[in-house]
């Protein structure tokens, strides 16, 4: 047998070998399978360009073989005329082509060695692409200059800390500042030495999700990530790459980021275990049907944009490769299915430290710096909100055009939509006199284009859309786009993005207020339309919908008639009060109804000890959040009539979702109530804080008494909930929590609340995990005489001492008339409490349920003869009517 020859090692001989082996096979063709062949030529390409027909249409075997080697490089050609063979139905060819390719150039440790060599020129050019930025559109920046470090947590760290006010620098073990050591963490084995093979950031819009992902992937080529674990880091943007015409496969878009097309990309894949897929923005992707439901399995199958990133998603695609997925927040439920077991990690913005880095970076001048930092740390709501990059760049935006023009730091905002309203009121205010109206209409026409964008799912624009709106090259497509050039067959397209996709999100709700009245609608439609897409599972249009509602306050609403010259119409605001109204009548996101089958669910099932990830949206929440935005009281009572009851379940609350239902409370209708059904009501880091204080106290051998200790608790999550509860026009009658577990700072603060809601006269604690201590607490709170509860709800999964102090405030609860016992564990010694208690004077309970209570016989005796004492007392309980004359005892009263 022959043996193999020593493969090729320079680049000029593999160049030529390969030209002679294309030449040999193309030569073996027929002058009908030669015109196949070029003209299946035409359409294949592992960079997504082909060669140009021209070049094609009278080549013969030599010119193919040239244009082939010149085209691609050596091997690439190879590959691609082996597959257009096989196409062409020459496959006995293209096989002689493999095999003469193995015999002359070899796949072993050469290729091996390319690989390696090759290794260094694809860190080299990652980092001269990726060492600068543009700052939302302004003069490039080095990244590591411009970038500054975010907080990210693990999935098991306290909630946000930052949403709400100044917050403290993160404890260990909690959110880390993202440097190094943090992204090496990433992935990271866990105890049992497992390592995550998926890893996703997740966060919201503008956070800096995108920015962190792209300095993952400068420090990994600049030698200080993953070093002797990934070859190859590759960066996908899922929404420019679901937007691309055509198909390519997955060997086609490795070769896209190569400095050349004689990437090794064939002995890339070969060691899957050594890559990185960096995916941005995969909630982008939507859920496939039908044909293309089906993953992409296969790195050199051609297939849709979709196809190629779902099967990296779902590792139906190199199973073995590291994946690091950037989302939004809320969109990790969605993406569940196709991830698997994620290791997922929260990025949380600025830290109060890090904003202030951020403003120096920002203005480069330290007075000015100082200036503006300054102004905005002592407004405590515009320094929270500063916590996402973006907002923070528009504020810091905002703040120097103001000090250079000499004006007054004197401009407020309370809402994410004010700030950005804020920046587009800068544009306007700043264009001279006489283009006033012009960059007036070119905001418009932008707007325009973001609604079309965002109802369509489209980030990229085309330079043709932009001359049809008569906005190529106006002052708004400098300030608001971004630009970028894509390679093409002949030509490179440019194409246009919004400088941030909320932007983009927020400018599509303000096209809905700049409709002029009486007009034909847009080919996109009326707010009805964004308002019916966003009641739609796993809605792109949350973030649009809820800036829409934030431009519907009547201070917004003066204001953008005021900055662009026109009147407003109250029709929008109608139809979005109306479709709120709606969600009360069954429509999607609506809270869910109790029906006899999930109450009886609430009535039997444990409370988790951590909610699962990867629920689905909570609606109910995100329409509270819409509302929020609004900051107009008077608008959210109205909208909250025709929603008699709001529940909110599974929610893992952090402090902004707190603040959100907090201001719905306190603007609450009369006859409003509010159930937390299987709800985190407490941050992992209080959770730590407690079990240190359970060791800390057995370390010392005794319990301090409950009563020494409940007074040094801190406000608990849902302390600013509880005060709402008490503002006086805040009108919520019925409060119920449902299998959560309930920690002591909880009860402490729901007490102080009880004694002070005007409006709440029903409470419910429906198999929820609670303290002897929280019980003692809650029943000083029912006992207080300026307390207003009429009836109160329990249901414990077992038999506990508290209840003693529930009943024991039986005696000197003034409102208190019903207690519904139902489902309660009640010994015969607490029963026979319970009697004595009922008979006392100042016990003014007229109904005590217990339905489903399992009593002995004597406790039955005892019931019956409070029953004969107090015959005005209804106790329900199915063995107690017709039941036997109890002996005549007398029970003593406490």
């Amino acid at each position: 047998m022959d043996q193999p020859e020593a493969p090729c090692s320079s680049t000029g001989l593999r160049l030529a070998v390969a030209r002679e082996l294309l030449l040999a096979a193309l030569e073996e063709l027929s002058q009908e399978q030669l015109k196949r062949f070029r003209h299946k030529l035409r359409d294949v390409g592992p960079d997504g360009r082909s060669i140009p027909w021209g070049r094609l249409e009278r080549a013969d075997a030599v010119d193919l073989a040239e244009q082939l080697t010149q085209f691609y490089g050596p091997e690439p050609a190879l590959e691609v005329a082996r597959k257009t063979l096989k196409r062409a139905d020459a496959r006995d060819v293209a096989a002689q082509l493999q095999e003469q390719r193995l015999r002359r150039l070899g796949l072993g440790s050469v290729a091996l060695l390319s690989v390696s060599e090759y290794k260094k020129k694809y860190r080299e050019h990652v980092l001269q692409l990726h060492a600068r930025v543009k700052e939302r559109n302004a003069r490039s920046v080095k990244i590591t200059k411009r970038f500054t470090k975010l907080l990210i947590a693990p999935e098991s760290a306290a909630p946000e800390e930052e949403a709400l006010g100044p917050a403290e620098e993160p404890e260990p073990g909690r959110a880390r500042r993202s440097d190094t050591h943090t992204f090496n963490r990433l992935f990271r084995g866990d105890e049992e030495g497992r390592q995550p093979l998926t890893v996703v950031l997740q966060g919201p819009a503008g956070i800096g999700k995108t920015m962190a992902a792209k300095k993952i992937l400068y420090d990994w080529a600049a030698g200080k990530l993953y070093q002797g674990q990934v070859d190859f880091a590759f960066f996908m943007p899922c929404g420019e790459l679901l937007e691309r015409p055509g198909t390519r496969s997955l060997a086609d878009l490795i070769l896209d980021q190569c400095p050349d097309r004689g990437a090794p990309v064939p002995q890339m894949l070969a060691q899957p275990q050594r890559l990185l897929f960096i995916l941005d923005g995969a909630d982008e992707l939507p859920a496939l049907e039908g044909p293309e439901a089906a993953p992409c399995t296969d790195p050199f199958e051609a297939a849709s944009g979709a196809r190629v990133l779902g099967g990296l998603l779902s590792k139906a695609l190199l199973p073995t490769a590291l994946l690091l997925v950037t989302t939004r927040a809320a969109a990790p439920g969605r993406l569940q299915g196709r991830l698997g077991s994620p290791q997922c990690a929260e990025v949380r913005g600025f830290s109060d430290k890090d904003k202030k880095k951020y403003f120096y970076k920002f203005f480069q001048d330290e007075r000015r710096a100082e200036r503006a930092y300054r102004f905005v740390k002592e407004n405590e709501t515009l320094f929270a909100l500063c916590f996402v990059p973006f907002v923070c760049w528009i504020v810091c935006t905002v703040l120097r055009q103001q000090l250079e023009l000499g004006r007054d730091l004197s401009r407020t905002s309370k809402t994410t939509t004010s700030v950005y309203l804020l920046f587009i009121a800068s544009v306007l205010s700043s264009a001279p006199v006489a283009d006033g109206p012009r960059v007036q209409g070119d905001l418009r026409n932008l707007c325009r284009l973001a609604r079309e964008g965002v109802l369509g799912r489209r980030a990229q624009f085309a330079e043709k859309q932009l001359e049809q709106l008569e906005l190529r090259g106006s002052k708004v497509q400098t300030l608001f786009l971004s630009k970028k050039e894509l390679p093409g067959v002949l030509e490179t397209e440019v194409t246009y993005q919004f400088i941030d996709q909320s932007f983009q999100e927020f400018l599509a709700a303000l096209s809905y207020l700049l409709e002029d009245e009486g007009v034909p609608r847009t080919a996109a439609g009326g707010v009805g339309t964004l308002l019916r897409g966003d009641s739609q599972p796993h809605s792109h249009l949350v973030l649009t919908t809820r800036f829409l509602f934030g431009l519907l306050s009547a201070e917004r609403m003066r204001d953008i008639e005021r900055h662009f010259g026109c009147v407003v119409s109250e029709r929008v605001k109608q139809e979005a009060l109306r479709w709120v109204q709606g969600q009360g009548q069954g429509c999607p996101g609506v809270a869910p109804e109790v029906t006899e089958e999930t109450k009886g669910l609430e009535d039997t099932e444990e409370p988790e000890e951590e909610e699962e990830e990867g629920e689905e949206p909570n609606y109910p929440l995100e329409l509270l959040y819409c509302l929020y935005e609004t900051q107009e009281d008077a608008f959210v009572r109205q909208a909250l009539c025709r929603l008699p009851e709001l529940a909110l379940q599974g929610v893992r609350f952090c402090r902004m979702d707190v603040a959100v239902l907090s201001y719905c409370v306190r603007c609450c209708p009369a006859g409003q109530a509010l159930r937390l059904i299987s709800c985190r009501l407490v941050t992992a880091q209080e959770k730590k804080k407690k079990s240190l204080g359970k060791r800390l106290q057995a370390s010392l051998g005794g319990s301090s008494s409950s009563r020494g200790t409940t007074k040094q608790l801190p406000a608990s999550l849902l302390h600013p909930l509880f005060q709402a509860m008490t503002d006086p026009l805040c009108r919520l009658t019925s409060l119920t929590l449902s299998h959560c577990k309930v920690p002591d700072a909880v009860c402490r603060d729901l007490s102080e609340a009880l004694r002070a809601a005007p409006a709440l006269t029903e409470l419910g604690l429906l198999h929820n995990r609670l303290s002897e201590a929280g019980l003692r607490m809650l029943s000083e709170g029912l006992a207080w005489p300026q307390c207003r509860v009429q009836t109160v709800r329990v249901q414990l999964p077992s038999s506990q001492q508290g209840l003693q102090y529930l009943v024991g405030m039986l005696r000197q609860s003034p409102a208190l008339t019903t207690l519904d016992l139902s489902g309660c564990q009640l010994p015969a010694p607490m029963v026979t409490y319970l009697c004595a208690i009922l008979q006392h004077q100042g016990c003014g309970l007229q109904t005590l349920s217990l339905t489903s209570v399992e009593l002995s016989e004597q406790s039955l005796q005892e019931l019956q003869a409070v029953k004969r004492v107090k015959p005005d007392l209804v106790i329900a309980h199915p063995a107690l009517d017709g039941h036997p004359e109890p002996p005549k005892e007398v029970i003593s009263t406490f």
